[in-house]
């Protein structure tokens, strides 16, 4: 057999994870790993299930378009990890796998009798992925936090938006998303070293802290320069042209030229080729003191041409260039459609079902969407049977119990 065929759902084909997270952070983590193959079995509370399964601003039907994406690739196992007869469930899921993700407050698990020291005794090989605000140790580990909270003290807030304002949200869960996305890496590191060892290890992923690692120089910026970055809009302070342009038809066109030969292919294609030549801007340091003049002699160009006219003319010139998308301009545009950035599954209420495709993109093995969304606890039957070895009078009672 082609050694390639083992893989035939991703790069983490066999790989078992147990999802307890809520929210963003820890089912995004599972998301990420379910994309690329790997088994995923989502355990929510029978009361509740997942908050997500109702966030939105459109919920057409009752029900929310974020799950679909969220809970894609996953199955659903209700189980209520607060009373005994649920962690004894929970335990026989654990034997077998080789993930758990869990994005509770610090000591959530530890009260429940599912610590990492008592899972290890089960599962030695377990990683155990745990997403939260501030992390597992220090002062605040304790402390309530969401994604908001983690993205302010990251220091992302503070650079986000118009310096007349207050700091801005960038406008999606960012915070969460990358403290999902740090533990979707830590986890299959932590899963090579498992292979190799037998043992597992804690895959610790705080939101502030993944924020942080996003936040290129600006802490030597403080420590070593005294300088402080702040809000600069649309702009890279010093770093010019990299702006947004008003077209003709009242569109708007983002036009990045900063670096000096790509300035004079710009210059080029305004018409103005003296302006690669003028002191003022012929360098990458003197556009960066002229920025404000600079940006304005571009704007009155942008301002003589429609958008399409402008793009079309920007890239026979070799200057990057490109529209600032919404959701309507990513279905109109031929890349995303030849590279399959959208793909569409079916839905049993909303029909056809577009949502973005895996990424990062594997040439030999690229994982895929198997399955959106699940109902809560769709899978109990099938999943505590065959991984929990849980015989049928015995689901009977623990749903007549209320623990699934």
């Amino acid at each position: 057999m082609n050694h390639m065929e083992a893989f035939s759902q991703g790069p983490l084909t066999g790989v078992r994870v147990i999802e307890t997270g809520v929210l963003v952070a820890g089912p995004y983590c599972g998301q990420l790993l379910g994309d690329l193959g790997a088994e995923v079995i989502k355990v929510e509370d029978p009361a509740k299930g997942d908050p997500m399964r109702q966030w939105g601003r459109e919920r057409p039907h009752g029900k929310s378009l974020w799950f679909p994406i969220l809970g894609r690739n996953k199955q659903s196992v209700t189980c209520n990890l607060r009373v005994e007869k649920g962690q004894a469930v929970f335990r026989k899921l654990i034997a077998d796998a080789d993930v758990l993700i869990e994005n509770f407050r610090p000591g959530t698990l530890e009260k429940w009798g599912l610590s990492p020291e008592t899972l290890w005794e089960i599962n030695p090989r377990l990683v155990i992925v745990r997403v939260s605000a501030y992390g597992q140790d220090g002062p605040y580990a304790g402390r309530a936090g969401y994604g908001s909270i983690g993205e302010a003290m990251g220091g992302i807030r503070h650079v986000t938006g118009d310096p007349k304002a207050l700091p801005s949200r960038v406008g999606i869960s960012l915070g969460d998303a990358l403290a999902g996305t740090f533990a979707a890496l830590g986890c299959m590191g932590a899963l090579r070293v498992a292979e190799t060892t037998g043992r597992g290890q804690i895959v610790d992923s705080a939101i502030y802290e993944a924020v942080l690692a996003l936040m290129e120089s600006t802490v030597p910026e403080y420590a070593i320069g005294g300088y402080t970055r702040e809000r600069t809009g649309s702009i890279l302070p010093n770093v010019a042209p990299s702006n947004a342009y008003r077209t003709k038809d009242e569109d708007m066109v983002l036009i990045a030229a900063n670096q000096d030969t790509v300035f004079g292919r710009l210059a080029q294609a305004m018409g103005r080729p003296e302006l690669a030549a003028d002191p003022d801007f012929a360098t990458h340091g003197g556009r960066g003191l002229n920025q404000e003049r600079l940006d304005e002699i571009i704007a009155d160009w942008c301002s003589t041409m429609p958008a399409d006219a402008l793009l079309d003319h920007l890239h026979e010139h070799g200057v990057p260039a490109g529209r600032i998308y919404t959701a309507r301009d990513m279905f109109a545009d031929e890349h995303f459609a030849a590279r399959e950035a959208i793909v569409r599954l079916p839905h049993p209420e909303f029909g056809e079902f577009p949502m973005q495709n895996v990424f990062p993109r594997l040439s030999a093995t690229p994982g895929g969407i198997r399955s959106l969304g699940p109902e809560m606890g769709e899978h109990n039957e099938a999943v505590l049977s065959r991984f929990a070895g849980i015989a049928p009078e015995e689901l009977a009672g623990l749903r007549a119990d209320g623990v699934i």
